[in-house]
């Protein structure tokens, strides 16, 4: 079993995204969120509380890496989809950086919203992370 090296949650306000995407529209989403997440809270019914998710995904990976707001590139930090359909974190630049310097093998990571909020959990495990634990933990 891995160690936790340390872990994050954030809580967001679905409203606060949709009206900074309301007002600052597609430059507020590429400085925020890669081509892919655009792409897949685009085609949700609820993109506003998707995004709002992903976005309380990034504060969590953050905070669970020990960086504080400004000391990470939001595009760093990307939430996709797992083979099973969960979420997952994959890092990049400065923050895959960061995550080496401390041995994060694995980053996990939980959301869920409703139509007002979105929360995210992310716990970053020391590694290596094998194959199978990586499985096991699926």
């Amino acid at each position: 079993m891995n160690a936790v090296v340390g872990c994050g949650v954030d809580l967001v306000e679905v409203e606060r995204v949709r009206r900074a995407r309301k007002r600052w529209g597609e430059r507020f989403l590429a400085r925020l969120f890669t081509a892919g997440e655009r792409a897949y809270c685009n085609g949700k019914k609820e993109a506003d509380a998707s995004l709002a998710a992903r976005f309380a995904a990034k504060e969590a990976v953050a905070k669970a890496l020990g960086l504080g707001l400004g000391r990470f590139l939001w595009q760093e930090i990307e939430v996709v989809r797992g083979a099973a359909g969960r979420p997952e974190v994959q890092l990049s630049g400065a923050t895959l950086s960061r995550a080496q310097a401390l041995g994060v093998g694995m980053i996990l990571l939980s959301l869920s919203h409703t139509r007002e909020h979105a929360v995210a959990q992310a716990i970053a495990l020391a590694g290596p992370v094998t194959a199978d634990e990586a499985e096991e933990r699926r």
